[in-house]
């Protein structure tokens, strides 16, 4: 047996265990992104030395600590269940991700090759969201839906704000603070509720 995956045989403290690492891991990567989307959000308010970007990150480093602080303490109650993970998660997981990586760059690519860089955080938005709905299944996460449903409403939302006319900065700000709440949300749910 692997760290990671039970085998139909496993007792119920390994089932435990495991949704535990889980849980932990999924608080930990929700933030860290979370983070990232607050930062990029900072980009779009000024130089690196003004006070509102330096104000931004500061708020943003806290709360991430705080998120994942809660969900790595060492009295969290259990999970209400345990998860039931598909056979051959894992490699789901990595199939997801990689395509999503894959997507990411390609959103990047394509939009500095027809001079719409401001459509850069509303593709990624829309790719991170979307593939949270193939993650709530192998994570055997529902929330994870909304998560999905939230993100990819956020890029809708951003590509109003580009064909509206609104700048790059704008659209950064909107999406990168909309993507960060709701991931922050999302990890704050998993590591009180699992």
């Amino acid at each position: 047996m692997t760290p990671t995956s039970p085998t139909p045989s496993a007792t119920d403290a390994e089932c435990s265990e495991l949704t535990r690492k889980l849980r932990r891991r999924g608080t930990l990567v929700l933030s860290v992104f979370a983070l990232v989307w607050a930062f990029a959000a900072a980009s779009g308010t000024g130089s690196a030395t003004d006070a509102a970007p330096v104000s931004m990150e500061a708020v943003a480093l806290v709360v991430t600590a705080a998120v994942i602080r809660l969900g790595h303490r060492k009295d969290a109650a259990p999970s209400p269940r345990t998860v039931s993970l598909p056979e051959n998660w894992a490699r789901g997981v990595g199939v997801v991700n990689g395509v999503e990586v894959l997507a990411v760059l390609a959103v990047i690519a394509g939009s500095n090759a027809s001079g719409r860089p401001e459509l850069i955080p509303v593709g990624i938005a829309l790719v991170v969201g979307l593939h949270f709905f193939p993650l709530a299944r192998l994570y055997d996460q529902w929330q994870y839906r909304w998560t999905a449903g939230l993100l990819t409403a956020v890029s809708v939302v951003g590509l109003v704000l580009v064909v509206a006319g609104a700048s790059g900065e704008s659209v950064r700000i909107v999406v990168g603070l909309a993507c960060a709440t709701v991931l922050w949300a999302s990890a704050y749910h998993l590591a009180v509720r699992g």
